[in-house]
């Protein structure tokens, strides 16, 4: 062993953990897992909604985390940021997990309670023949975009939602939901065929359609699009 006035971070690397006493090697205290019952909301959800909460478990940095029935997802959510109880009032994320080899997607919904001081992760999992889950727009304002972006890159439908579609790849990609992990390293084209498309976008791909409607047919400062003003002489600006 190295020499404590001489001792680097990799000496402590290559002498491996330090034994803790405890048959899981203290992982446990080192993570810092809360016990289920110091919530009071995976209780409270437990009772309420029974069987609708399929489990819970406290995940590593006292985080704790439940799993609902996603057919009932926009009921419980609703009650937890109604109840006054819950008052879970930030939509904090919504994301997704996919961790591959044909297990269920997983839509995860970390929330916040400002008036509790408290945080609550809320999981649903959908089979991969069923990637259908309610929108939680009509409750947070903020799930808009953050569903969009799942279903961009997940393929997940949020129905009910006010706008789905895609939010970071153009509406024209065919390539695929690039977060999936059957989703190709390289995409599901050629580089040849992936510049092809590249250079043939079309500047809708960039817009929506209420844009192009905002912006009315192409037209000049004053006239029609035929029609453009004369400008003046030089020297009748300099005068």
């Amino acid at each position: 062993m190295a020499d404590e006035k001489n001792r680097s971070g990799l000496d402590a690397v290559a002498e491996g953990p330090e034994p803790t006493g405890s048959e899981d090697g203290g992982a446990s205290a080192q993570l810092g897992e809360a016990p289920l019952e110091d919530h009071p909301s995976v209780t409270a959800l437990q009772e309420r909604f029974g069987g609708a909460v399929r489990h819970a478990e406290a995940a590593p940095g006292g985080q704790h985390v439940v799993f609902v029935d996603p057919e009932r997802n926009a009921e419980i959510l609703g009650w937890l940021k109604d109840d006054p109880a819950q008052r879970y009032d930030l939509l904090v994320d919504v994301t997704a997990v996919d961790y591959g080899g044909g297990r269920p997607l997983q839509v995860v919904y970390q929330l916040w309670s400002i008036p509790h001081r408290r945080a609550l992760r809320v999981k649903c999992e959908l089979a991969l023949s069923d990637l259908e889950i309610e929108s939680v727009a009509p409750l947070w304002k903020a799930a808009d975009w953050l569903e969009r972006e799942v279903y961009d890159m997940f393929g997940i439908e949020f129905t009910d939602h006010p706008d789905l579609r895609r939010i970071l790849m153009p509406e024209s990609y065919a390539e695929g939901h690039p977060l999936r992990k059957d989703f190709p390293l390289r995409g599901r084209f050629s580089r040849a065929e992936q510049t092809r498309r590249a250079l043939s976008q079309d500047p809708k791909d960039h817009y929506i359609p209420a844009e192009f409607e905002m912006g009315g047919a192409a037209r000049t400062a004053r006239g029609t699009p035929e029609e453009r003003p004369d400008l003046p002489d030089s020297d009748e600006t300099s005068e």
